[in-house]
């Protein structure tokens, strides 16, 4: 297994995706986060994908978002920051490093693209942090705390 250091000193070398971050807020302040199963392990992530074509990435994010998760919302325009992971692919694993956008989810859809290959969930960011296994997911969700969840926002529904 690679080490984080060395997994960032190869960053001029991976994929890269976009990722989702959604989010609710609750009414005493904290913050939830909406993790989705993959289709293959049934492993807790978040939504994330290549980028669209001629789509600026936190609208891809938030596509990526409504199709694997069934939310609409709205989608910061920086990223939250990033994590390094190992995609498994037929080929073999491939290093990639996601860009991890939030979206502020305004509406759960009732029916969406992946709905019969994953699960969708609504944890804390300490439970979420528990159940990931990415580990720099698990360090990004550790990091967060309800002041990382700024404002600035594009509305994600004009890109579906």
């Amino acid at each position: 297994m690679l080490s984080h250091e060395h997994l960032h000193n190869l960053q001029m070398e991976l994929a890269r995706q976009v990722a989702a971050l959604p989010i609710r807020r609750e009414a005493d302040g904290s913050v939830r986060v909406l993790l989705v199963t993959t289709r293959e392990t049934g492993r807790w992530v978040i939504p994330k994908g290549w980028p669209w074509p001629d789509c600026e990435d936190c609208l891809s994010a938030a596509q990526e978002a409504r199709e694997e998760a069934g939310v609409l919302g709205r989608v910061q325009s920086r990223p939250l920051g990033s994590f390094v992971y190992e995609k498994r692919r037929s080929s073999g694993a491939e290093l990639v490093r996601a860009d991890v956008y939030v979206v502020e989810v305004t509406s759960l859809l009732d029916s969406w693209p992946e709905q019969d290959e994953r699960q969708r969930a609504w944890f804390t960011l300490e439970d979420a942090s528990n159940v990931v296994s990415d580990h720099e997911l698990r360090e990004l969700l550790q990091a967060l705390t309800v002041a990382n969840f700024h404002t600035s926002s594009t509305d994600a529904r004009k890109s579906a």
